[in-house]
């Protein structure tokens, strides 16, 4: 998964890519000997140097042609240069209703991500807020 997060980062940010976090991975089916996997990665929302990309994941059953989405991932990658450094990424401009789900549900990601890390005062943290608010 790792893999096609970040030929999906790269191909966003026309640069080198490192995985920043592996921020969830969850399973709704397991994925049976024989199955054929179809991993689908998007980068669901750009911030300065860093990119959400969300894998999904889909089984099909090879004798019924039954197809099902196995399992969800999400992984942060920073774009940066030939010495490591960060580098500014496009923004994204969602257009689905799925796409600006997914970059709304990004930036909430970021924050809590941000304050477990300590580098945001939850008090700061404007659309974590936003949720609780009445």
């Amino acid at each position: 998964m790792d893999e096609i997060a970040a030929v999906s980062a790269y191909r966003h940010s026309n640069t080198n890519v490192v995985t920043a976090s592996v921020g969830n991975v969850s399973f709704n089916h397991p994925v049976d000997l024989g199955a054929v996997v179809t991993l689908e990665a998007k980068v669901s929302r750009a911030f300065t140097s860093s990119m959400e990309v969300i894998i999904d994941v889909s089984i099909e059953d090879r004798k019924t042609g039954e197809r099902k989405t196995s399992n969800q991932a999400i992984y942060t990658f920073v774009a940066v240069d030939e010495n490591g450094n960060k580098v500014q990424v496009a923004e994204i401009t969602p257009e689905t209703e799925e796409e600006k789900r997914r970059f709304n549900a990004a930036n909430r990601r970021r924050e809590l991500s941000l304050i477990l890390a300590g580098k945001l005062k939850p008090s700061a943290a404007v659309e974590l807020k936003a949720l609780f608010a009445d």
